[in-house]
């Protein structure tokens, strides 16, 4: 029942997903695996972390540095892979090898996230240890003009579930609790279990932002962050973060609030003709519009993934209830697949259908940065090419397997039941994926011992920064410039947004560092010491 994203490693490649028998040709002496490992902790303790936190990359002589943003050089990230997924692969290298170095960096990885910790109990995505005054610029500067990023246009001042943030930095604090007992590590726990109790919706569901924030508005957008959020995993990530309380802690006071919010899951799935999910709701279950480039929608890709979730709740609870509609959502995937012309690489979806109607909707952008520029959505769909992939044979096969397994069948693993495996593994990280980090450039095959010969003088293993931003220039000009062509990641030299180049200087990266450690750490822990 862990989510996809509990094993979460980001940044360097398929390569290093790959299995442990297929490394062992000239296998390095297990010795020299772990001085390696060690070199490279150091490294990153010592020369890059921030008061024990860290964010995504940065140029070798650490001048400039980059969560989902460019960062002031006192930021800690929580997005991944940041601070607790660099805590979860310290604490991942503590088992393997017993050297407390490894669990020294875990507790100063998790010093940085509990200070930086919501009174009310969550997290941001982005943690400034200089205080609240440089945090506020950092928005009011770098955020306010990253024109893709809306999330981060503007200073909130709570905490977030979007991207995982909170229940991440929660979940490492957990395993880190969990690990030698240590009690000071308990309170920030209890804040966390405590911000996810408190923030959820009479309906069961979960906003993406909490407490309540001041209102705001984006293009005439009401604010969307207080609505019953499904995108980014929201609701999921919050009821398999509870089933790990429950199990781990005997927590009896998670077990109603899982039960509503998978409830609530079940009936936000839409009427006919328009049988879906969406990303986000109205109080009354009514898709809402997020940000300017997500309309009031149902999505086939969230259906996809609810139908999954449906599958799990009906693991956890026996309850045919959650299979019901199941294949009027399927039906409604098959129809919408887009027409055969814009489909490539696999991708065979749009992301938008209105409800009601099943037309298509279009989003388009016009503008160059933040100031002048907008988006706007439409039903026009010329040249439009799908964006997601979605195997609905497999799908609808998954369906049929698990309906046909009776209630105590299907239970017999139910964590919400008291049966089956820890919800905990030994090891978190264990194989990397696709993340929000767009430096995660996939790379060939590698053996262990080229990964050991690839570590550095300096000691990191050192990655081409494709993905880089303009530097805060101040707000752009409110016309567009003459001869502006949208390249679509980023806009005018004023748009501090994220965007990939051909090519780029090489630099440090977290998640090359969580994804080399992963592997080395297999290596360790199927040999003997």
């Amino acid at each position: 029942m862990l989510s996809r994203r509990t094993c979460l490693a980001t940044a360097a490649g398929a390569a290093l997903a790959a299995p442990l028998a297929g490394w062992r040709t000239a296998e390095p002496t297990r010795a020299q695996v772990l001085a390696t490992m060690a070199r490279a902790t150091r490294f990153m303790t010592d020369k890059v972390a921030v008061n024990g936190g860290y964010v995504w990359s940065y140029l070798p002589d650490l001048s400039r540095r980059w969560g989902e943003m460019e960062a002031y050089p006192t930021m800690v990230w929580t997005q991944a892979p940041g601070t607790p997924e660099m805590g979860q692969i310290f604490l991942d290298a503590w088992r393997a090898t017993g050297d407390d170095l490894y669990y020294t960096a875990a507790t100063q990885a998790a010093d940085a996230l509990i200070q930086g910790q919501h009174s009310a109990g969550g997290w941001n995505y982005v943690i400034d240890t200089a205080g609240e005054n440089s945090i506020r610029r950092w928005y009011d500067t770098v955020g306010a003009n990253g024109w893709r990023l809306e999330e981060f246009q503007h200073d909130y001042g709570n905490a977030t579930f979007d991207d995982h943030a909170t229940v991440e930095c929660a979940r490492f604090l957990l395993r880190l609790r969990l690990a030698k007992g240590e009690a000071r590590f308990r309170p920030a726990v209890d804040k966390a279990i405590n911000f996810i109790l408190n923030s959820q919706l009479a309906s069961g569901g979960w906003p993406q932002r909490w407490p309540r924030a001041g209102a705001f508005e984006n293009h005439g957008k009401p604010d969307y962050t207080g609505l019953i959020t499904l995108n980014d995993e929201v609701v999921d990530e919050n009821i398999d973060f509870l089933l790990l309380v429950l199990q781990q802690l005997g927590y009896e006071r998670v077990r109603e609030p899982v039960q509503r919010a998978m409830v609530c899951y079940r009936d936000m799935q839409q009427p006919d003709p328009t049988p879906g999910w969406a990303l986000q709701y109205t109080p009354d279950f009514k898709p809402a519009w997020g940000r300017t480039y997500e309309p009031a929608a149902v999505s086939p890709h969230t259906t996809a993934a609810a139908i999954d979730k449906m599958l799990d709740f009906y693991r956890l609870t026996g309850d045919r209830s959650f299979l019901a509609r199941l294949p009027q959502a399927l039906d409604w995937l098959e129809r919408m697949e887009a027409p055969v012309e814009a489909r490539h690489d696999g991708r065979n979806f749009f992301r938008f259908v209105e409800p009601g109607t099943n037309r298509f909707i279009a989003v388009h952008r016009r503008g160059s940065n933040a100031q002048n520029g907008e988006y706007y959505a439409d039903f026009d769909m010329t040249g439009a090419r799908a964006e997601k992939h979605i195997d609905v044979p497999v799908l609808r096969r998954r369906v049929a397997q698990v309906s046909a397994l009776s209630p105590e069948a299907v239970t017999q693993n139910s964590p919400l039941l008291g049966r089956g495996p820890s919800l905990m593994p030994d090891y978190v990280i264990t194989r990397p994926q696709a993340g929000s980090d767009l430096n995660a450039a996939a790379q060939g095959p590698t053996s262990v011992a080229t990964l050991l010969s690839a570590l550095n003088a300096e000691g990191y293993w050192p990655v081409e920064l494709k993905t880089t931003s303009h530097p805060y220039r101040g707000s752009g000009p409110a016309e567009l410039p003459p001869g502006f062509v949208d390249r679509g990641q980023v806009g005018d030299d004023w748009d501090t947004s994220p965007f990939t180049e051909p090519g780029g200087p090489m630099g440090i990266s977290t998640g090359t560092y969580i994804n080399a450690m992963s592997r080395l750490i297999a290596v360790v822990a199927s040999t003997p010491a």
